[in-house]
């Protein structure tokens, strides 16, 4: 009985299936954590329990080691006294002689009864001596039991902490993925793309803008060399440029080629 009640809880929980439990507990380290202090507790029971089963097997010997002692103190005083007995006796003094014999029975009576108080203990101390033995077993595999729950736990916890971290840097890296279009860094980049693009055509606009401003320049410098010729012919102080042909005059209006004949 004692022993069914201090292994009873251990092994309940020795059989469980841990996995299912862990797997329908919403915080599996808590649940560890509860097993270990469980585990604990019931060391702390056990060994209690058998303290005090050792104890009264300590009794139990300790009685029968009494019992062993007295029955032989008693046969050693039976002996004496019959050795007595036998001297009065041959001295011719038969009643101190009858006396110690008489002291010799009761002492011998007296060590038959320490003897068979001795034997009817017998069974019980190694019957006791028994119990106390696999008390002391089983209280080591406990203990070991617990080591290894306890060695499994922080396994299990830093396994859970390893996967939880590897999750949260998975999770992290997915929100700021450079070539997914619909992430933050992904349509800041699609902004500014389209920001530069519009930075080369204002560029390209400014640059046609500018070749037709250098255009009209050179119109009119072709335009004021033929008013400043046109000039010089009208005064006389000049000749037409060796080679010129003007098709065009000053003010923009065509000129054929038919209107010189008529000079």
């Amino acid at each position: 009985m004692v022993k069914q009640s201090i292994f009873g809880r251990m092994a309940q929980l020795a059989k469980a299936n841990i996995n299912s439990l862990l797997d329908q507990a919403e915080d599996p380290q808590k649940m560890l954590d509860q097993m270990v202090r469980d585990y604990t507790n019931n060391i702390a029971e056990a060994e209690s329990a058998v303290a005090q089963t050792i104890g009264n097997l300590r009794m139990l010997q300790d009685d029968y080691n009494e019992d062993v002692k007295n029955a032989q103190d008693w046969g050693n005083k039976a002996l004496a006294a019959s050795r007595k007995a036998d001297e009065y006796r041959n001295s011719g003094d038969t009643v101190d002689a009858q006396k110690f014999d008489n002291l010799a029975k009761v002492a011998i009576q007296r060590q038959m009864s320490a003897e068979n108080e001795a034997k009817a203990a017998e069974p019980s101390i190694a019957s006791q001596t028994e119990v106390v033995e696999k008390l002391k077993t089983g209280l080591d595999q406990m203990k070991g039991k617990l080591n290894e729950l306890t060695s499994k736990r922080n396994e299990l916890v830093a396994r859970s902490k390893t996967a939880a971290a590897q999750s949260q840097v998975h999770d992290a890296l997915k929100s700021i993925d450079f070539m997914d279009p619909t992430s933050e860094v992904g349509r800041f980049e699609e902004k500014i793309r389209r920001e530069e693009a519009k930075v080369r055509g204002q560029q390209e606009l400014a640059a046609s803008s500018l070749d037709a401003q250098f255009n009209q320049l050179e119109d009119l410098g072709e335009q004021t060399e033929i008013e400043a010729r046109l000039a010089a012919l009208k005064s006389g102080g000049a000749k037409p440029a060796i080679g010129s042909s003007a098709n065009s005059t000053a003010d923009g209006s065509t000129v054929e080629e038919a209107d010189f004949d008529k000079l």
